[in-house]
């Protein structure tokens, strides 16, 4: 073990000397966040030897003696010739070509709110922050409701959280990243999502299958990483407003500030609240909790371009307190009784990170970055005369070296990572407790032959002190066979400890008994959980009648070798134990992107989940997972004569096809839900580039389940559950709110 962190250690001091030229390319327009810029030409004037920008606009080219210029073409923008006098890294600016088709290149760039590589071996969808202007994205759980890429649910009728699926698995199978800091695990992963105020989004990169062994071992399904809001490019003064049918209130406040050519910091506030009771179903229960909900974050960003310096440290406070139960139930007289039942989930949270990176000015192929972050969390709650605390401290460090072989054909990547974990859970007056430690190192190789293939190995090493030392590989591969088709190819393990506990909260909404059967494991008895994930994708783009498309096709398979099940079939009773059989996740997709008129885009997806997991002795597709699904969102502007002055239009169908639900008193043995859809919609009206107004309409259809808590009139009596939830519960729901920002002076 010791040798093999040695040998990483040494690659992160290997530096080879190359002459190379690095930059960004970024779209001129007049937003104060540069867009990067994808798939622009990048090559030696008079010569055959370029590169293409990747998905975040970046371009590296091993420098010519037979040329000194460097050409910039792009579809629809003026070519650029810079002259290259030092090897600094570049940042170049595009305009549109306003004398060759002027219209079809703003629709380009207003089109691409999820933008997917032709040249990454991963597969990666970015989200920008427009695509979350669609919906009222009010956190980070709802942020995806128009992206078929992620299926969102609701998980019970008594928290109203909206829970996310990939790939057909849940959340604790994602890793969850914020910055590439591990953020939603552990405590914080039932409730995690709902932590990110939506505004603080700037985008949001989501990987498909086996993701980078950079991010970790936890990775099974794939990786969702956020990236939030920078004081240096954000606006000076952001403010949303949002108040929703449904009693929910929210304000959003950013406060940004340039303190000197070097510094800038930025204040973000955000608060929620939801005080009035629904009972729409007449069965005694309020359909959406009440909540009150405080955040802070302040953050500090550093940048020195000249010395290739930049830094973000980031502080963070959080109160999040919800109540749900009987309309009638009041907690200073009620709670602990059996008179009326209710519940309460009371949160404290704490979070403080450091960022630095370094990229050296006369190598730029050469970096250097440090992360860390600690957080706190405190949760306390109750569920009747149920209770569950859990105290969850945690710290993450990672040490990350860039570099090349060479050229840039050949790049590696190697660092270190240390995890540290400690929990204390209080489930029904049982006290448990573990503390998790980790260390590992990783290699990751990358060959682009700047043309149609590239790919990308690697490999980490972990030592954990339950889970033992072992290797994690991955491997990611993309070809394209043609000018506008791309072929991928992924492999890899994953691995965690199951949190069984804080990763089902909502099975604490039962009178079931719960069972753990342990077999000798080293987390509560059991086994941790491994899988191998194999994926491939295929895209294709097109022009029919004019206009521009897409078609893509993703296939994944993920295998349990071993997996905590949870097992609720028996009336009465939850089951924890590992797993002795099969278990599988089968997911395809196919998805479309069209431009059916030059404002109307259309996005649709079908997707099939086999989901099955081997429960005592019958192989059955997991509960609560439909096997069909469909998705579509059609995006239309309304042009308008005047800039910074338009309508902005959004349909959104979810369709959900039937699904399997365990024996129950409600439903009997052997149940299927009726499928159904869902149909939300929201129009924005932009007054001026620092003022709109957005109204929607959730569940158009008022589509809901009539009788979502079973046995509802005897909450004390042992068949009562809130978990079995197929479809919306509160119906229709209509919101409204505002946005104003105001906007820096325009540079000269």
């Amino acid at each position: 073990m010791k040798n093999i962190i040695y040998i990483l250690c040494l690659f992160g001091f290997f530096v080879l000397k190359g002459q190379e030229i690095n930059g960004t390319v970024y779209y001129a327009n007049d937003a104060e966040t540069p867009i990067p810029l994808e798939g622009v030409n990048v090559y030696w004037k008079n010569t055959t030897e370029g590169t293409i920008t990747d998905l975040n606009g970046k371009f590296s080219i091993a420098q010519l003696s037979t040329s000194d210029s460097l050409v910039f073409r792009y579809l629809g923008f003026v070519t650029q010739i810079k002259k290259i006098v030092t090897r600094d890294a570049l940042d170049v600016f595009m305009q549109e070509d306003t004398g060759e088709s002027l219209d079809e290149v703003t629709l380009t760039q207003r089109r691409k709110t999820i933008q997917k590589s032709y040249v990454e071996a991963q597969n990666i969808i970015q989200v920008n922050s427009a695509e979350l202007l669609k919906a009222a994205c009010c956190n980070l759980s709802e942020s995806f409701e128009t992206n078929p890429s992620i299926d969102v649910n609701f998980s019970d009728a008594l928290t109203g959280t909206k829970q996310i699926k990939m790939l057909g698995l849940s959340s604790p199978y994602i890793l969850i990243s914020e910055e590439n800091i591990p953020s939603v695990r552990g405590a914080s992963q039932i409730y995690g999502l709902t932590y990110t105020p939506g505004t603080w989004i700037e985008s949001i990169q989501i990987t498909k299958g086996a993701g980078s062994v950079t991010n970790g071992f936890e990775s099974i399904a794939g990786q969702i990483n956020t990236e939030l809001k920078k004081p240096f490019f954000d606006f000076p003064l952001y403010v949303n407003l949002y108040s929703s049918a449904n009693g929910r209130q929210e304000a959003n406040l950013h406060w940004n500030k340039k303190i000197s050519e070097k510094w800038s910091t930025g204040l973000y506030l955000h608060g929620n609240q939801r005080t009035q009771k629904f009972d729409r179903n007449k069965d005694g229960f309020i359909d959406i909790p009440l909540a009150k909900q405080t955040n802070l974050f302040h953050r500090w960003q550093y940048t020195d371009a000249v010395k290739g310096w930049v830094g973000f440290l980031g502080l963070r406070y959080l109160n999040d307190e919800k109540q749900s139960g009987e309309e009638d139930f009041t907690p200073p007289i009620h709670k602990n009784g059996t008179v009326k039942w209710g519940s309460e989930i009371a949160t404290e949270r704490i979070d403080v990170s450091l960022k630095t990176g370094y990229v050296f000015p006369s190598t730029p192929y050469n970096s250097f970055g440090f992360q860390a972050a600690y957080n706190s969390h405190s949760q306390d709650a109750y569920f009747g005369l149920r209770e569950y605390d859990i105290d969850h401290k945690s710290f993450f460090g990672n040490l990350l070296f860039n570099s090349i072989f060479g050229s840039t054909q050949n790049k590696f990547k190697v660092g270190l990572n240390f995890s540290w974990d400690q929990y204390l859970e209080g489930v029904d007056r049982i006290q448990y407790s573990r503390t998790d430690r980790a260390i590992g190192g990783f290699f990751e190789y990358t060959f682009d032959n700047l043309d149609k293939l590239n790919f990308t190995a690697g490999l980490r090493v972990d030592h954990h002190n339950n889970l033992g030392t072992f290797l994690t590989p991955r491997f990611h591969l993309r070809y394209n066979p043609g000018e506008r088709s791309v072929f991928r190819l992924s492999a890899g393990q994953g691995r965690k400890a199951a949190n069984i506990f804080a990763e089902n909260q909502i099975l604490f909404g039962t009178n079931r008994t719960l069972e753990l059967i342990p077999n000798g494991g080293s987390i509560y008895g059991l086994r941790p959980e491994r899988a191998w994930n194999y994926g491939s994708s295929f895209r294709q783009a097109f022009t029919v009648f004019g206009q521009s498309g897409d078609l893509t096709l993703d296939y994944y398979i993920t295998r349990f070798q071993d997996q905590v099940v949870v097992d609720w079939e028996t009336p009465q009773y939850i089951r924890f134990y590992n797993l002795e059989g099969k278990s599988y996740a089968q997911s395809f997709q196919l998805e479309l992107n069209y431009t059916l008129l030059n404002n109307i885009d259309l996005r649709a997806a079908y997707k099939n989940y086999i989901v099955k997991t081997t429960y005592g002795d019958r192989l059955l597709q997991r509960p609560l997972q439909p096997q069909h699904r469909f998705f579509a969102n059609l995006d239309y502007t309304l042009p308008s004569a005047q800039k910074d002055k338009e309508w902005r239009y959004d349909l959104t169908m979810h369709t959900l096809g039937k699904q399997r639900l365990p024996n129950n008193s409600r439903d009997g043995n052997g149940f299927y839900s009726p499928a159904y859809a869902l149909w939300n919609t929201q129009i924005t009206k932009v007054f001026s580039k620092d003022f709109e107004i957005y109204l929607g309409v959730e569940n158009i259809t008022n589509y809901r389940l009539n009788t979502p808590i079973v046995s509802a009139d005897q909450p004390f009596g042992r068949n009562f559950d809130t978990t079995l939830i197929y479809a919306p519960v509160f119906g229709r729901m209509l919101y409204t709110g505002l946005r104003y920002k105001l906007n820096k002076k325009e540079k000269k």
